[in-house]
């Protein structure tokens, strides 16, 4: 949805009959929207289970591609801004539907995700928007909302709410107008002027406006944001680097498409078509996906700490890269690539980070908060590098062109930001689980302490072998029963610890070392965390098939 009017930006005018300044509105009501629900959206996730409020996002979704359709494109662009919050509760939702050692992959594979929909979307939109009607392009996003809608129905299992209180209304009002005064005035700045006294009223409403919803937010007992867990060192300056990151990573987009696409008659415009130009970024979204594995890897062997701040200094690598093959389209491929590869390993450890420091009744909330920083980010980068490229320009034609000095500026000014993100990377501390209350598990018992367990089933004394072996389990009846005798594994066989792997295990026969008592006290354990995990695992497909009887 982000990249399906970017190949139309230049046809708006013509295609909706107005200026350009009032065309920018079908970005900009989708920014703003996504900006204020998104954390309102969290809240509800939280509150209300994460799956449901992912079916409520998706009915804007439709509905605003289907108006997109008939005209009144910026309100269905605005309905669209509603499904943002879907992403932040998708990601959240992976904490409650998956064991602990599996939601870090499944992060960095849902967040890398993004770089796809945008390696696909950006080709197929300039295809249909060159060759077709404009209006396809809403029909067949309409078509893929309600695919999508149909799959969260059907595959996801429900997550309760885990979070009680109510919805804190003032907030999100006070939240949302901050929002629209900032984010107005972020993006239209450069056309109304950025010392007009609208532009400058904006910033200041903004300003005085989040000042007095704090301190409401640090008094009220259900706050939309819980400004104490955002005060933590570690969503604090992971928030701030999602900023930095969000400003970085689109800039880049911004520069590299607009060099593409100019003539080849400035003497640096590529002369791309709108086709083209898709085709050539295309690879560079499929790198997300392609670095997901390593950037969870990476994350789990040295923290998602590392991956963002690899991740940070590849993002300005691929800035240096754009500077030294901006000359040809491969080039700007290949520095694409580079970039996007950090963007991926950065995004896949920013919502880990997150929810490594907030508690799980808050996970949507603290998600969609941080999704807001990264749309602060893109906002902010929209207008820094809109100023730069409008200063500095060189006239063909009789049109104001970018030149290729204000190109390289905004690189550059990308790359400083992306440096300085790795930086604020190095201020995070160790991360910290949330103080919750959690099971903690104890420490195994020696043998000699534990109370006798009884063996199951137990054999009546008086029956003969023959007939007692009817009453115990079978591999038939149960698949996961072991015999009673000893195992082979490789070369070795089990002996005494046969039975340490069965959930009701006789207490093996006397005599053992204190060494293998040891042993066998250390297999129990590893038995019982790996019966946990498998309940969680049973849990959750009991509960997707629940849901499917129910409906």
């Amino acid at each position: 949805m982000q990249t399906l009017v970017v190949p139309l930006v230049g046809e708006l005018p013509r295609l909706l009959d107005a200026s350009a300044a009032n065309t920018s509105w079908v970005i900009t009501a989708t920014l703003l929207v996504g900006a204020v629900a998104t954390p309102v959206i969290g809240k509800l996730g939280d509150m209300y289970g994460k799956r449901r409020m992912m079916l409520v996002c998706s009915v804007p979704l439709i509905g605003g591609s289907v108006v997109c359709s008939l005209i009144p494109m910026i309100a269905g662009r605005g309905l669209q801004g509603l499904g943002v919050g879907m992403i932040p509760l998708g990601v959240s939702a992976l904490r409650d539907l998956l064991p602990p050692q599996r939601v870090g992959p499944a992060i960095a594979l849902m967040s890398s995700s993004m770089g796809i929909g945008g390696a696909l979307g950006l080709p197929i939109s300039a295809a249909v928007a060159e060759y077709a009607d404009w209006r396809m392009l809403f029909w067949g996003s309409a078509a893929l909302s309600v695919l999508v809608a149909v799959l969260i129905w059907t595959l996801v299992p429900a997550t309760p709410g885990n979070a009680r209180g109510r919805l804190d209304f003032l907030g999100a009002i006070g939240l949302g107008a901050a929002l629209v005064c900032l984010l107005l005035g972020v993006s239209k700045g450069a056309d109304w002027g950025w010392g007009s006294g609208t532009t400058l009223g904006l910033l200041g409403a903004a300003v005085v406006v989040l000042l007095l919803w704090a301190l409401y937010e640090l008094r009220v007992r259900d706050p939309l944001v819980d400004l104490r867990v955002t005060a933590r060192p570690q969503v604090l300056f992971t928030n701030l680097a999602s900023i930095l990151v969000g400003f970085s990573m689109y800039a880049q987009s911004l520069v590299v498409m607009q060099i593409l696409q100019l003539p080849a008659a400035t003497g640096y415009g590529l002369g791309q078509s709108m086709l083209a130009a898709g085709l050539w970024l295309a690879p560079s979204g499929l790198m997300m996906m392609a670095v997901s594995s390593l950037g969870a890897r990476l994350s789990a062997a040295r923290g998602p700490k590392t991956s963002l701040f690899l991740g940070a200094l590849i993002i300005a690598i691929g800035y240096g890269a754009s500077l030294g093959l901006m000359d040809w389209a491969w080039g700007l491929m290949i520095a694409s690539c580079i970039g996007n590869i950090g963007v991926g390993l950065a995004y896949g450890a920013m919502p880990a980070l997150i929810m490594g420091a907030v508690p799980q009744s808050e996970t949507a909330s603290a998600n969609s908060f941080n999704t807001l920083m990264r749309s602060i980010g893109t906002s902010t980068s929209a207008a820094v590098v809109g100023v730069v490229l409008a200063q500095m320009t060189v006239s063909m034609g009789g049109r104001a062109l970018p030149s290729e000095s204000g190109f390289r500026t905004a690189l550059v000014i990308g790359c400083g930001v992306a440096l300085v993100a790795a930086l604020v990377t190095l201020i995070l501390p160790k991360p910290q689980r949330a103080p919750e209350p959690a099971a903690v598990r104890p420490a195994p018992e020696p043998i000699a302490q534990r109370p006798p367990e009884p063996a199951f089933p137990e054999p009546v004394p008086q029956m003969a072998p023959e007939r007692a072996a009817e009453y115990l389990p079978s591999e038939a009846t149960q698949p996961f029963a072991r015999a009673t005798r000893a195992m082979a594994i490789g070369y070795e066989r089990l002996g005494p610890w046969e039975n340490a792997f069965r959930a009701n295990a006789p207490e093996p026969a006397k005599g053992l070392t204190d060494q293998e008592r040891a042993e066998l006290s250390s297999l129990r354990a590893e038995n019982a965390e790996l019966r946990r995990e498998l309940d969680v695992l049973m849990q959750s497909v009991s509960i997707w098939v629940k849901s499917l009887a129910e409906r």
